[in-house]
């Protein structure tokens, strides 16, 4: 039962938000009472942290599996992206902001877990770009993974890239695009070129 609750109330935090979803709405959703739901789960913060690290180690999981695949550097990437925005419902409620404003602890946790994954996952990604020679040998590792992660955190800023102006997915595959045409060399621009070109079709 559990599960059940954490499954239910993760899809309806990333469809409408961690504020506007209350007990009763996710008890209604499942069609058990509220006190079932207290009986897993002291209270709203604590399911709320269930939900967010299940989804993450969820996340970390797939990513890791997608690494293992040994895909050329690019192609990761654009896979990984893919992977991402299949699981978080083009994040129209915006959580991670509504998870900074109304959880601030668990975002913090939450922050500090991801910069780890995506640094790690990032160096790893450009370390095989310079062997497979899809990126330039005179870029600073670090400081790719870094500018990385502090981009991708920058754009779910709803209040810099408006929804109706940025959809979500056109958002991702633009920012992409912009940090892979900044590292790449001329073999990795032909392969960019080909996935981008593929993905309009």
């Amino acid at each position: 039962m559990k599960e059940k609750i954490r499954d239910t109330a993760s899809d309806l935090f990333l469809e409408r938000g961690f504020k506007s979803i209350t007990m009763d709405d996710i008890a209604n959703q499942i069609g058990i009472s509220k006190k079932t739901i207290y009986s897993e789960y002291s209270n709203k913060t604590s399911l709320v942290e269930d939900c967010v690290m299940n989804k993450f180690c969820h996340l970390s999981d797939g990513i890791d599996l997608i690494i293992a695949m040994d895909k050329n550097a690019i192609e990761e990437l654009y896979e990984i992206k893919k992977y991402v925005m299949s699981h978080l419902n083009d994040e129209k409620s915006s959580p991670q902001f509504q998870l900074m404003k109304y959880y601030p602890k668990i975002h913090k946790s939450l922050k500090l877990m991801q910069f780890e994954k995506m640094h790690k996952c990032v160096l790893s990604n450009i370390e095989r770009g310079l062997e497979q020679e899809l990126f330039r040998d005179n870029i600073d590792p670090e400081f790719i993974a870094r500018i990385y992660f502090t981009g991708m955190n920058s754009i779910k800023d709803q209040n810099i890239f408006p929804l109706p102006l940025f959809p979500v997915s056109k958002l991702m595959d633009s920012f992409l695009e912009y940090h892979l045409r900044g590292i790449v060399t001329p073999k990795g621009k032909k392969i960019l070129n080909t996935i981008i070109n593929s993905n309009q079709l």
